[in-house]
């Protein structure tokens, strides 16, 4: 077995200068790894925050398209331990992780061993496997990666025996294909929810999940209510084909472009869970979105703190409890309770939240005549934290009331929409909900600074009117 181990000298020497100059070829050991080869990076002996030490393993070696795609062995500082893992970067940005959805802790060192038998492990100290490809006894002769970013190991004759698109992260990269029920996480930091951008018969959707909670903010339905079998990104866009494999919708790059800019990945986003197309600019030397399905802070999931809404200023506003002993909006949740108090027998009342609506989707939903009736209706499930209320608007008629077991995506709307939000909160108290001071005086300034712009720019061209005339004149 060849064993090829990064001293703890070369090893600071990557970590440092690698994530600066991706594109230098540091630490480089071609373009494939063969059976029997092991390759181990030091671990810091003390925990440092923010640490990051990578090797760069082999790239794709296509010098036509910039950037290229490169497979990195990593060991970072996360939650007080090193997590070890084998990543794909396309160019600077990470678009595949071993350890996206299970981490693996090490210590000491980082290990990946392609075995003599084809199976392709991650090891830390003694030996411990923290993942494995599972291919042993398949016949796989090497590790290489492909010009499309496909991380893969193949045998003698290249028939791929594992690849990295089977098992898909927050990322989907061109040519790569999505089959039915398969769906992209991503993971927010500091927080117990995580979104997903899954395929489904009949739409695509995204989700907000929160422990056993799971609500849609938004969807795309296809026309003609075709069902759905699979999805490929494309240059100019996600392609959507039928249970024919025949193509029958596409989210295009660029809504207003003759000749949209060449899609290099589309990416669920780990803080706002907005999901986009991504394309190349050589000028940058960056990738920008071409093309996300939400285009408005309010209409994430959450932009804003659980009881918080998002007002027409893209600002946050806590709902206020207002008592006599004190008066408080330090914190979006405070005054209120949560689910698992409400089930203890606290005396408890729907307050309604006059102009606001929710993003969230797929609540439990029952046709109900009356708004009290709705009200009741979540007063008498313990677990319910929040009701909307939908009585109709312009020539549809209906009356529905959705349950929710999660205060979250809120945001204010025109009065007349047909809708009313009630939140449940503990019974006595008087509520309000305002923007902070702050942001007034924001808003006051700007008003005023864009006042006097316009006033400048009147005058001024009145000015430079009666001057060309008398020029003219003369």
């Amino acid at each position: 077995m060849k064993n090829i181990k990064v001293p703890e000298f070369s090893f600071y020497f990557c970590s440092v200068l690698l994530i600066l100059l991706v594109n230098n070829g540091c630490c480089d050991w071609g373009s494939s790894i063969h059976v029997g080869h092991e390759i181990s990076l030091a671990v810091p002996l003390e925990y440092s925050d923010g640490f990051i030490g990578r090797a760069f393993l082999m790239d794709d070696g296509n010098g036509q398209v910039e950037p290229n795609f490169r497979v990195a062995l990593s060991a970072e500082a996360n939650k007080g331990g090193y997590s070890c893992s084998l990543e794909v970067f396309l160019g600077d940005v990470k678009v595949w992780n071993s350890g996206h959805h299970s981490q693996f802790y090490t210590m000491d060192t980082c290990v990946l061993e392609l075995t003599e038998d084809g199976d392709l492990l991650l090891k830390g100290a003694e030996d411990q496997v923290g993942w494995r490809t599972g291919t042993s006894g398949q016949g796989v002769e090497r590790l290489r990666i492909l010009k499309t970013g496909n991380l893969v190991l193949v045998d003698v004759f290249d028939q791929i025996k594992w690849q990295s698109f089977n098992f898909p992260t927050d990322v989907m990269l061109w040519g790569q294909r999505l089959d039915l029920a398969t769906r992209l996480t991503s993971y927010p930091r500091n927080s117990t929810s995580f979104y997903t951008f899954e395929i489904q018969h009949s739409k695509l959707a995204l989700h907000l999940n929160s422990g056993k909670l799971k609500y849609s903010y938004w969807e795309f339905k296809p026309p003609n209510n075709t069902n759905i079998s699979f999805l490929e990104l494309g240059s100019k866009g996600l392609v959507l084909f039928n249970d024919e494999h025949r193509k029958m919708a596409q989210i295009p790059s660029w809504w207003r472009s003759i000749q949209p800019p060449s899609v290099r990945f589309l990416a669920l986003g780990n803080e706002t869970g907005n999901l986009g197309l991504y394309s190349y600019s050589p000028k940058k030397r960056s990738f920008e979105a071409s093309f996300q399905v939400l285009n408005s802070k309010c209409d994430f999931p959450l932009a804003c703190k659980p009881y918080g809404i998002c007002t027409f200023s893209n600002a946050c506003s806590c709902i206020r409890l207002a008592t006599k002993e004190k008066h408080t909006v330090s914190n979006c949740s405070e005054g209120t309770s949560s689910s698992a108090q409400f089930c203890n027998g606290t005396q408890v009342e729907m307050l309604e939240l006059n102009g606001v609506n929710t993003v969230l989707r797929d609540a439990s939903t029952r046709v109900i005549v009356s708004k009290t009736a709705c009200a009741n209706l979540c007063l008498d499930d313990c677990k319910c934290v929040a009701a909307l209320y939908s009585s109709g608007n312009g020539a549809k008629i209906f009356r529905e009331c959705s349950i929710f077991r999660l205060v979250a995506g809120i945001k204010q709307v025109e009065t007349g929409t047909g809708t009313s939000y009630m939140v449940k909160v503990p019974k006595g108290a008087r509520y309000d909900y305002k923007e902070t001071s702050v942001e007034k005086w924001v808003l006051i300034v700007v008003g005023v600074v864009d006042g006097l712009v316009i006033i400048i720019l009147v005058v001024g061209g009145l000015a430079y009117h009666l001057i060309q005339k008398r020029r003219n004149n003369l």
